[in-house]
């Protein structure tokens, strides 16, 4: 297949084409024929062909191993000594009023606050990050330690109601107990922080949702423990109240929805409520609907952020791990095929050293697989990776229902790929591997970065995308969100205004080529870009054009090298000014003029050097500088910029090893 050609001076026209369709970018549901099938070379399938299993609990076996297996005898002491400490060192305050966990970020850098135990103000008086040693304690970091407190004292009733259920000590059973008689009693006493969602223990009902599961299980251990008339008022008074918030929050598509249908069902198993049950996987915006419109048919979640696979994937484990223990996983296959396919299709984007392409607004460059994921789910979606993994593991899964024997193999090939449906490409060739991530789906987690690409040279990290730092640091939306951060062309010094579904103009394999479309990448603006490799080449051409008339046009190039600047580049202290707020985070910029139009650096990474050449329609300027990447690191980055404004423009990048 040949691509189209890019006119230089057409490229109105050709976004014209498009500027009349604005149809919705999917339908009801994404297409996904007989999942159970896909990744099947990954999946472990019992007798019956089906590649989920019910999750089992062996409280007997595990009674014999912690008291016959000399690690797993101590294993147990420490898990006793652990919840023994956190039982007698900690009660939760109903003055205390959780935050944000987004909150948790240094001014300074936006890099991430170490929590520990320790109540702020009255045992520690700052905090620290890697980066910043001395945090003052605001009312905002407070709040913020009080969401992972919180949320440490619910992981350790679940420790606690488990312990009792093994051991038969009665204290595990009457703390755990006594601390879920705390928030049914007390559960009004808190008042939503957010008017808009109605959470109380904590500031959204996302974390309410995830935090409540905990409960609800350690309801299920205590068990017959437990009087009836106690578990009435716990339900009456928590359970009831935490679903009725949980049922009428994000009437939507959503991973907080998914992990909100998710909770209700949970508790709708504890108590029996058929009725709820059926609301939360049947309803419109159920568990089914939410796998059935917000997961792909390349499996990947529709808010794009590869993290978000895993993190849906861990909202619906213990529902299908409950149902498992209940009888009703069958009830939930469909369901169970989908998710374990969310939790596998990243593999198929993988680059050679194992890390993500990291579209959207995730926090960190994911990797795959996510072997930490894969073990967690051993007991739902078993797979040989998975299952080697959690056999190196001891912990409450592997002592109950311990992981079967598995030899993992090697991990399937990665090849040149149109996701079409989630609005990425994939080219790999020869030592090239390059991914276009060149439209959205829906406005939640996008930023402005359609077309925007990251690619590898063999094992070289040529160009990647940082993601963004906690949602509570300005960096979040003064920066690592906007255009500037990403490889993009840029009007005005801004990229494209989100949500854009794009559209890919051809595709193809070998040759390894893409050309994708943003018809309305700005108001009154179109762009344009393809990919190609050709050998040890990777020529990348973007085009923009206006119709508002001249603007300044220019380019953004992001390099994780470090580039050997020729001398005619002199430092610019005046780089933001009459630039988008954006411009004042890079640092130590420098720059040179080319009025040829074309402009020629190496880029060392390492010993490996590739030569980067930049070509323009006319004479232009380009900067360098220090630029924000995953805090607290920065990176080399250049930006372009014609010298005269312009109603259309092309830039042609090529990156080629130096020999």
């Amino acid at each position: 297949m040949r691509l189209p050609s890019i006119p230089r001076i057409g490229l109105g026209l050709l976004a014209a084409a498009f500027l009349a369709s604005s149809a919705p970018l999917r339908a009801a549901a994404f297409p996904k024929p007989d999942p159970a099938r896909q990744f099947s070379e990954l999946k472990q399938y019992d007798a019956a062909g089906r590649p989920w299993r019910a999750a089992q609990e062996d409280w007997d076996g595990a009674r014999r191993r912690t008291a016959e297996d000399p690690a797993w005898r101590d294993w147990l002491a420490k898990e006793k000594t652990e919840t023994d400490a956190w039982m007698a060192r900690h009660r939760d305050r109903v003055a205390w009023a959780a935050g944000w966990s987004h909150d948790g970020v240094s001014p300074k850098d936006g890099s991430r606050v170490v929590w520990n135990d320790r109540i702020p103000r009255e045992e520690v008086f700052h905090f620290s990050s890697p980066s910043d040693p001395k945090i003052e304690i605001t009312d905002k970091l407070f709040a913020w330690w009080v969401v992972t407190f919180r949320g440490r004292h619910f992981d350790t009733i679940v420790r606690a109601a488990r312990l009792h259920r093994l051991t038969g000590e009665e204290r595990y059973a009457v703390w755990a107990a006594g601390q879920i008689d705390f928030y049914a009693d007390h559960f009004t006493e808190w008042q939503p922080a957010r008017a808009d969602q109605g959470a109380r223990l904590f500031w959204q009902t996302l974390t309410e949702a995830s935090n409540l599961v905990k409960l609800t299980e350690a309801v299920r251990l205590l068990g017959d423990r437990v009087p009836a008339a106690q578990r009435t008022r716990w339900h009456d008074r928590f359970f009831k109240p935490e679903t009725e918030v949980l049922d009428a929050n994000f009437q939507s598509i959503h991973n907080i929805a998914t992990w909100q249908r998710c909770a209700v069902a949970q508790v709708a198993l504890l108590f029996g409520d058929e009725a709820a049950w059926r609301r939360a996987l049947d309803g419109k915006f159920g568990l089914r609907a939410q796998l059935a419109q917000g997961v792909t048919s390349d499996y990947l979640w529709h808010e794009q952020s590869l993290g978000y696979n895993g993190f849906v994937v861990r909202a619906v484990l213990g529902l299908f791990t409950a149902a498992g223990l209940r009888g009703r996983a069958g009830e939930l296959a469909d369901e169970m095929a989908i998710a374990q396919n969310l939790m596998l299709a990243p593999l198929y984007l993988r680059f050679p050293d194992g890390r993500l392409p990291n579209p959207a607004d995730s926090g960190t460059i994911g990797t795959a697989p996510n072997r930490e994921l894969f073990a967690d789910a051993y007991r739902v979606f078993p797979t040989a990776i998975g299952l080697a993994e959690a056999a190196a593991r001891r912990d409450w899964d592997t002592l109950l229902d311990p992981p079967a024997a598995a030899v993992p193999g090697p991990l399937p090939a990665v090849a040149s790929r149109h996701f079409e449906t989630s609005r990425m490409a994939l080219l790999k060739s020869g030592p090239w591997q390059v991914f276009l991530h060149y439209g959205q789906i829906i406005r939640s987690h996008s930023q402005a970065e359609a077309l925007n690409w990251v690619a590898y040279f063999e094992n070289t990290d040529v160009t990647h995308d940082p993601g963004t730092v906690g949602y509570g640091s300005p960096l979040h939306r003064g920066y690592y969100t906007r255009g500037l951060n990403h490889n993009l062309p840029l009007i005005n010094g801004e990229g494209p205004v989100p949500p854009q579904p794009g559209e890919v103009l051809a595709f193809s394999a070998a040759p390894a080529r893409v050309a994708a479309m943003q018809a309305k990448y700005r108001d009154g603006a179109s762009a344009l870009r393809s990919l190609a490799i050709d050998g040890d080449v990777l020529t990348d051409t973007a085009s923009v054009a206006t119709t508002n008339g001249p603007q300044r046009l220019g380019l953004a190039l992001h390099l994780q090298g470090k580039a050997r600047l020729p001398d005619s580049f002199t430092a610019d202290n005046a780089f933001a000014t009459g630039r988008p707020a954006e411009f004042g985070y890079w640092r130590d910029v420098r720059r040179a003029a080319f009025p040829s139009g074309r402009a020629s650096v190496d880029v060392a990474y390492g010993q490996r050097v590739i030569r980067v050449t930049i070509a323009a329609p006319g004479p232009f300027t380009l900067w360098h500088g220090s630029a924000p990447d995953t805090p607290p690191h920065r990176r080399g980055s250049f930006y372009l910029e014609l010298d005269a404004p312009a109603v259309t423009a092309e830039f042609t990048t090529t990156l080629q090893p130096v020999r």
